[in-house]
């Protein structure tokens, strides 16, 4: 792969022009089709295989004048202190704009007089309008948001507070500010790094384009692929952060092998040929990570992990291809007036320790207590995660700014806090010898049930197969209360079906979320044990040893249960939630754990890589143990410290978003990625790699035999360029390296070189 990689990036420096005006016409034809493409008109929420869904289909089969996944709308109103809402004005006020809610779209199936139906609270001073729409809320038009939000301003005029609930008002996340200020973060990481404006900005650019052809295509075929808004804020958060590392890694790489004195095209060729191996490697495993996903068959979690994985794919192809092409329009501007005048100066003698250096040389003296400051530290922060409660968010998780959740509030206090969360009981009597009295049965069980406030008369439909009842509960829609209600209606189902033969079903949004919790639960141990197998897998391919893939799994492990215990703490129970803007705790996120997961696993994935292929190319050139875990920090940590910094800072950046998931998620992966970069990478896992010594490093023969060499580190394109030093200095038997070169060097045989380390430090 090396050798392959090797020639695709002198071609790229060589025929640049070609490669960039490919590129360039690639985000071009991407923006024209997210810019021709139509708004994407489905939103369709689906869990296969579960009792919610089942019902689902059925009120769809048996009641086709119904649109079961229509969507809806409360327009609640409250009157002032000093008068109630079933005032004759206020009235009179109420049913003109029921009026104007039937003739402003004829997106309108239904609209509900709260007087007809009873729709008043018991003290009379707030009612609400339902709204039924004859398409789902992503496919109402503009006009119909705007004449359903037109009809409080004359109430309201009045004196009456009028707030608009439902999905009907689904808006586009909005993200805010402070993306952009994570890419700014980012920008002036990267100049610290290499001391040079060009080479800061180079990664950013490369990033931005394939973020841009990523998120176009996502917009593209977001109609006919049914992939909603925030799919394409997720795939732009984990490309933008790939595709700054991925470039940063070639980038830091190409100015090593200047600094060396290769030619530029040499230089682009061997700096794609080693870390671009890296980086296909590491991509490779965020792409499999994302795309698993795809086994919890859940459709959204499907999407939204293919359209991140998309995304990560164009980000490595843009890294090995784009990258060096650019490389070649920067020339020598690469290096920064700084690093040019230290490679131009006479050799001064051994450079001064960076501090990567350092705090290898650190841990090494005390890898005891750093190995038990590290695991104690995460373990305290993990312990939260114990009490993880997972679910959906409602507009009760809205910000207190917007109507939604204005109108979530006024529903609880006048309604009671169940009536945000009505459940949907579908009872199927075509096996039932009397249809009417087992629906009858289901209303009176239900009605003496613990946990309910009201329950509706059955509505049969035309064939009088089928009935629909409308269960409110007690508590809100979120709470643990309601989800035992949810599975005490089912448990009676069981024994009515018994008695009658009519099957009773739980639907309805709350019912929804409760059965994606679970599936999500169930799924999240298995895809953890398929994730962290695989990375124990391709780690053993890489390092060709049975220990360090052992340890990079289980510090993965880690990093993801502190992960969720920080996410526990602030959005679950709130700890620091201001400072984060959470302004309702409630359980996480159902799908957040898991496609955390799937990220983190990849981002780890890529430190590791980066920073103990260092070490162990170190190793087999002859160095002892200790000295090649300083030598890896001496030539990665800085590389990988700047990347993680990166990661963090696009992350961080979307916790802006007014959107709960899209808050959750970043922060999540922020705070993910820091415990596994600076705990897990820069402190565990040397503290582990001192103790353990040459065993480390050690593969049984009849396990190095059976696994094929993948040559990420490109050993075989050293000895075709013939840079591979003699055979007599390596260090043999170490899982079938022997005959690598022993010059104490790093991933390229080169780690020694002061000049290189002078320019480094200095950059």
């Amino acid at each position: 792969m090396a050798t392959f990689l090797y020639k695709l990036g002198r071609f790229a420096f060589r025929r640049r022009r070609y490669v960039a005006l490919i590129w360039v016409a690639l985000l071009a034809l991407a923006g024209f089709g997210a810019a021709s493409a139509s708004t994407a008109t489905s939103s369709s929420f689906s869990i296969p295989g579960t009792e919610a869904q089942r019902a689902f289909d059925l009120l769809e089969e048996r009641f086709p004048g119904v649109s079961a996944d229509g969507g809806t709308a409360r327009v609640v109103f409250k009157a002032p202190d000093d008068q109630k809402m079933t005032d004759p004005a206020n009235q009179a006020e109420v049913t003109k704009i029921v009026d104007k809610l039937k003739s402003g779209s004829d997106q309108v199936a239904s609209v509900a007089d709260p007087y007809t139906v009873g729709a008043v609270s018991k003290d009379g001073s707030t009612v609400y309008i339902a709204v039924s729409y004859k398409v789902n809320g992503m496919e109402l038009t503009d006009a119909t948001r705007d004449a359903l939000k037109d009809v409080g301003h004359a109430a309201q005029k009045n004196g009456l507070t009028v707030e608009i609930g439902g999905d009907a008002l689904l808006a586009i996340p909005e993200t805010g500010a402070t993306e952009v200020i994570g890419v700014t973060v980012a920008a002036v990481v990267l100049v610290i790094t290499f001391g040079s404006l060009v080479a800061a900005g180079l990664p950013l650019l490369t990033a931005l384009i394939g973020v841009g052809i990523g998120v176009s295509t996502i917009t593209a075929l977001a109609n006919p692929l049914g992939l909603d808004s925030t799919t394409s804020i997720l795939a732009m958060m984990i490309g933008l952060a790939v595709g700054i590392d991925y470039a940063l890694f070639i980038v830091s790489r190409y100015r090593a092998e200047l600094a060396e004195g290769r030619e530029h095209e040499e230089a682009a060729g061997r700096a794609v040929g080693t870390a671009g191996s890296a980086v296909v490697f590491a991509g490779l495993t965020v792409v499999i990570a994302l795309v698993g996903l795809a086994v919890v068959n859940i459709p959204i979690l499907t999407k939204m992990g293919l359209a991140a994985a998309g995304t990560v794919v164009i980000a490595v192809l843009v890294a090995i291809t784009l990258v060096p092409a650019v490389l070649g329009f920067a020339g020598k501007r690469i290096m920064g007036r700084k690093a040019r005048k230290a490679a131009a100066a006479p050799d001064s003698g051994e450079a001064k320790p960076n501090m990567g250096t350092r705090w290898a040389r650190f841990v090494l003296r005390k890898p005891v207590w750093v190995l038990l400051a590290g695991i104690i530290g995460l373990g305290a922060i993990a312990v939260p995660a114990t009490s993880l409660e997972m679910g959906l968010p409602d507009d009760g998780s809205q910000p207190t700014s917007s109507t939604q959740r204005r109108a979530y509030d006024l529903l609880s206090k006048g309604f009671g806090p169940g009536f945000n969360g009505p459940l949907m009981v579908v009872v199927d009597t075509a096996g039932s010898s009397d249809g009417k009295a087992a629906a009858k049965r289901v209303t009176d069980e239900i009605s003496g049930m613990q946990g309910v406030v009201a329950v509706t008369p059955a509505q049969f439909n035309k064939d009088g197969d089928t009935a629909m009842v409308t269960v409110i509960p007690k508590d809100r829609p979120s709470s643990t209360a309601t989800e035992d209600l949810v599975h005490a209606i089912r448990d009676a189902g069981t024994d009515i079906k018994a008695d009658t033969g009519a099957k009773v079903l739980v639907t309805g949004a709350t019912a929804m979320n409760i059965d994606f919790s679970q599936k999500m639960n169930d799924a999240l141990l298995p895809y953890l044990a398929l994730v962290v197998g695989l990375a124990f897998v391709l780690l053993m391919l890489v390092f060709r040893s049975v220990l360090v893939p052992l340890k990079a799994a289980l510090g993965f492990l880690l990093s993801v249960i502190a992960a969720l215990g920080a996410v526990v703490a602030v959005f679950q129970w709130g700890w620091l939630g201001s400072l984060f803007g959470v302004e309702q705790t409630g359980p996480i996120m159902s799908m957040m754990p898991i496609f955390m997961v799937g990220v983190v696993f990849g981002l780890a994935m890529d430190y590791e890589v980066f920073l103990v292929t260092r070490m162990r190319e170190a190793y087999v050139h002859g160095e002892q143990p200790d000295q090649a875990i300083v030598t890896g920090f001496q030539h990665g940590a800085r590389v990988v410290t700047a990347a993680a910094v990166i990661m963090i800072a696009v992350f961080a950046g979307f916790i802006g978003s007014t959107e709960q998931m899209v808050k959750m998620i970043g922060f999540s992966l922020a705070v993910a990625v820091f415990f596994d970069a600076f705990v897990v990478r820069m402190a565990i896992v040397p503290a582990v790699l001192a103790l353990l010594g040459h065993r480390a490093w050690s593969l049984p023969g009849w396990l190095d035999r059976l696994l094929p060499n993948v040559d990420v580190e490109g050993e075989g394109l050293r000895k075709q360029l013939g840079d591979a030093p003699e055979d007599g200095a390596a260090r043999g038997g170490q899982g079938g390296d022997g005959g690598r070169g022993g010059d104490g060097s790093g991933l390229d045989g080169r780690g020694g070189d002061a000049e290189e380390e002078r320019e480094l430090s200095r950059a």
